[in-house]
């Protein structure tokens, strides 16, 4: 029988033009042979060895990569989001009057950093901050104070005092971790039409609609998901195809898979998995910390703190995750990690052991073989990279 093609509608060619611009910034970092990789530090711990950002390069065709070196002073920069530009970088961090974001301009060349200015962050204790697609909207959570607040970004780089601000309210189960609130991250949907906020204190993924042109925000309906009580959920990643997303639980050494809807903003609890080998029970001193989804989709990665490895999960065609590696870290406390545009390399940081080691990625398994590079930095505890071409 013979088939005919219909022309695509008006809406359907102008979607089809948004998802083009927004995966074209992906093509060209998948494409660079080398980046420029940030680490945030904490720079008011006891010893501490660390003055702010500090930047290396990695050749991605070799996994050559080279010593830190300061980037630029800061206090307490622990974790970093950069501007789809690739020309700015943005810093939670610590001001005189408390917590703040910092807005910082990229030296092409060197990598090195300028600020550019600083904004208060809204609430006690910022600990994790993202930027839309656009380029034009950031969004931070702050922990201590349990809030999430939104930034307008000007054409210079430089951020806007914030244009909302939500205090979250409420607890979870466990009096020492969750009597109150603690937002700990803000993940922006790749469509830039939500923000998502892992709150450890509520057990919930608290879900708000962001106008990204003003920047603002808005409760969504549904307004949050939920996990078990008492999981702490920590860190939040978006499947690269959009139809899933995973928090990783801090409290209980776990992940919670979810089907994403985009058009409701809703998130759907599919299971939820040990980061630990079968068998290996959550110790005292065992927590999880970050999470990420490999470019190509089809593995997941988290980090244990204590335990001291990443987990590596496959992932199926229906978002639900096996595990097939627990590869030790090779640094003490692994807070942060994050694998390189390719997909063929992956960093961990060291907050307790002062540096960060190397692993190449197995294309066909998605497993992690570390590659004997290590270099020094004090208290890394954020990975970000940033294509240098």
């Amino acid at each position: 029988m013979k088939t005919h093609r219909l022309a695509p509608s008006r809406r359907q060619f102008f979607a089809a033009l948004l998802l083009g611009a927004l995966a074209a910034p992906a093509l060209r970092a998948a494409d660079s042979k080398e980046c420029f990789v940030y680490y945030g530090t904490y720079t008011r711990a006891k010893n501490a060895k660390s003055k702010g950002i500090y930047v290396s390069r990695l050749d991605t065709a070799t996994g050559k990569l080279s010593a830190p070196e300061l980037a630029v002073e800061a206090a307490n920069p622990g974790f970093l989001a950069v501007h789809p530009s690739g020309r700015y970088v943005y810093a939670v961090g610590e001001l005189p009057s408390g917590g703040g974001v910092s807005a910082f301009k990229v030296d092409r060349a060197s990598g090195k950093l300028t600020l550019l200015n600083q904004q208060d962050s809204g609430g006690a204790g910022p600990t994790h901050l993202s930027v839309d697609a656009s380029g034009k909207a950031l969004v931070v959570a702050n922990y201590s104070g349990g809030s999430v607040a939104s930034f307008s970004v000007n054409s210079d780089g430089s951020l806007k005092p914030h244009t909302s601000f939500i205090q979250h309210a409420g607890s979870s189960v466990n009096p020492a971790r969750q009597k109150e609130p603690h937002a700990h991250c803000a993940t922006i949907s790749s469509d830039a039409r939500y923000a998502l906020v892992a709150d450890l204190g509520m057990d919930k993924v608290m879900i708000y609609r962001l106008n990204a042109a003003s920047a603002t925000l808005t409760a969504n309906e549904p307004p949050f998901a939920k996990v078990a009580p008492g999981n702490g959920p920590r860190h939040f990643a978006f499947h690269p195809e959009g139809k899933f997303a995973y928090v990783i639980n801090e409290m209980t050494c776990t992940v919670t898979a979810f089907g994403w809807d985009s058009k409701k903003g809703a998130l759907t609890e599919l299971h939820t998995v040990s980061t630990l080998p079968a068998g290996v029970n959550v110790e005292k001193g065992y927590s999880t910390a970050e999470i990420f989804a490999h470019p190509n989709g089809k593995f997941l990665y988290g980090s244990n703190r204590g335990h001291d490895t990443i987990a590596v999960y496959s992932v199926a065609e229906n978002g639900k995750l096996t595990l097939v590696q627990n590869a030790p870290a090779e640094v003490k406390v692994p807070r942060g990690f994050n694998l390189d545009p390719s997909g063929k390399w992956l960093i961990t940081g060291g907050q307790n052991s002062d540096d960060v080691a190397l692993f190449k990625v197995d294309a066909a398994t998605g497993k992690l073989a570390f590659t004997g590079t290590k270099h020094e930095v004090g208290s890394p505890v954020c990975v970000m990279f940033l294509p240098v071409k």
